[in-house]
């Protein structure tokens, strides 16, 4: 199917994902721009797949300073080259995680980091809870389970939803830009400083 430039301009200014990418996904989906954002996000969610493997040797640190002056955050995130590193799309990115951090305050940057006896003692909090509910035990059980996921996805950066966006984790955020930039972009590590 021939696609009109028009959509493949729109689609761009949307997405920012270059021309060629956005005439592919419109020709894959018969000029549907909804169905065509929803080609690129899988597309980029595999994308971002292939290039966690590559070196990351460049980044910046950012930071945010909260307008009362009470709170702030250090960032380092990194990708493979200064140029992307320069690169508007992502200073954006950093920006966005820094917002980020400074609302939800994430205590960990992704689940493994998360100490074994943290998770114990959340555990206990959350069996003492569930006891009080009189459940059977298997679907105790399975509540139990299900809030210590929660807990783990509300301290861990990259699980969170986004505060902008709900429908998208940090992660997958930031596969959008792996996407983007055609690069691999991880966060390193951040520091919340709070008065």
């Amino acid at each position: 199917m021939a696609v009109e430039i028009e959509t493949i301009k729109q689609l761009r200014e949307e997405t920012g994902i270059s021309l060629g990418d956005c005439k592919k996904a419109l020709e894959e989906s018969n000029g549907d721009i909804s169905l065509a954002k929803d080609y690129l996000k899988k597309r980029g969610a595999a994308v971002a797949q292939k290039k966690t493997e590559r070196e990351v040797g460049a980044g910046i640190i950012d930071s945010y300073i909260h307008s009362n002056k009470r709170s702030g955050v250090l960032l380092e995130i990194n990708c493979e080259t200064d140029f992307v590193a320069r690169g508007e799309d992502f200073q954006n990115l950093s920006h966005e995680i820094c917002l980020q951090i400074a609302s939800m305050k994430p205590m960990y940057l992704k689940e493994e980091e998360v100490p074994e006896d943290v998770l114990e003692k959340e555990k206990e909090i959350i069996a003492e809870q569930v006891r009080e509910l009189n459940k059977p035990s298997e679907i105790a059980e399975g509540i139990i389970k299900g809030k210590l996921e929660k807990y783990k996805k509300d301290v861990c950066l990259l699980d969170q939803l986004w505060v902008k966006d709900d429908s998208k984790t940090i992660q997958s955020l930031i596969n959008e830009y792996i996407a983007k930039t055609g690069e691999n972009i991880i966060v390193k590590r951040f520091v919340v400083y709070e008065f």
